[in-house]
């Protein structure tokens, strides 16, 4: 009778399935967490940038003031040249090209300001330590604030396009522009990304990206479809991964019937595989080399 009396039952015996049952969550549902998570941050950067919606109207102002620079410029070189088509473009192909890629342009928010900022205050320090990658963290605020400006800057170029030209008949390059847009974003993010994490060794890097963005207003395409060029550039821009950011998109809106979508996305994917790994070598050099001076 005392023996029964002080036999109490175990945590094992009470539950006796739950050591057997409980195994931690596997690869597949940790992944999934991961990927809600910056979902989660991409939906709330993107509510937080669309209460300042006004102000990216406002901003956009500035688009229709180069919009009406293009429009007279190329309307002087076509009747110049005497022809209704060059190089393939029509007069409103070419100013609903620039268009597209000026709307392209003008969404990309400076990332190096962004990092070089972090760095001098201090906030890179807490940023690293928080259990999210500071790659992709940035990523998904990146991608959640383009496309809030970008579709602010289609709403109003495309409203100035129509005013001149009358709807387009552009058939499925509207689909084709959303989805070349999503790899540009994401080449030009892990470019941009490249230069600013040098701010972990030099601090100041708006001078690079200053440099970057020439490249990209030239060989890039965005003055301008790259079979305008010289031949020889030509061949020397196809090269580069500036193309996939303006030319690719742009082009793809305006002559859908004429370009091959499948090299195009694989060109893109090529990039976005290779400047990755850069970035990703970039990062944990510099992580090693951090030197805080602010905060």
């Amino acid at each position: 009778m005392r023996q029964t009396l002080n036999k109490r039952p175990s945590a094992d015996s009470a539950f006796p399935h739950t050591a057997d049952t409980f195994k931690p969550p596997g690869p597949r549902a940790s992944l999934f967490g991961k990927l809600l998570k910056y979902l989660a941050i991409g939906r709330v950067t993107l509510r937080n940038h669309f209460a300042y919606v006004y102000d990216f109207l406002i901003r956009s102002i500035f688009l229709i003031l180069i919009m009406y620079i293009f429009i007279q410029l190329w309307s002087v070189t076509y009747q110049g040249e005497g022809t209704s088509i060059i190089e393939g473009y029509s007069y409103a192909q070419i100013i609903w090209y620039i268009l597209f890629a000026e709307a392209l342009t003008t969404a990309f928010p400076s990332l190096a300001t962004r990092i070089e900022e972090e760095v001098k205050n201090g906030d890179v320090g807490y940023k690293l330590t928080r259990p999210l990658n500071y790659i992709a963290f940035h990523y998904v605020g990146y991608l959640s604030e383009v496309a809030v400006r970008l579709l602010v800057n289609l709403g109003v170029g495309g409203l100035l396009g129509v005013v001149i030209f009358g709807w387009p008949d552009f058939g499925w390059g509207w689909l084709g522009f959303l989805l070349m847009s999503i790899g540009a974003i994401t080449i030009n993010f892990l470019l941009n990304m490249a230069l600013a994490l040098c701010a972990f060794w030099v601090e100041e890097t708006r001078g690079l990206e200053f440099v970057y963005h020439k490249l990209l207003f030239t060989v890039g395409g965005m003055l301008m479809p790259l079979e305008l060029f010289p031949k020889l550039l030509q061949e020397v821009c196809r090269w580069l991964p500036f193309q996939t950011i303006l030319y690719f998109p742009a082009k793809t809106a305006v002559k859908w019937a004429d370009i091959s979508l499948a090299p195009m996305l694989l060109t893109q994917m090529c990039w976005i595989i290779l400047l990755g790994a850069v970035v990703w070598m970039i990062y944990r050099q510099g992580v090693t080399k951090l030197n805080v001076n602010g905060g």
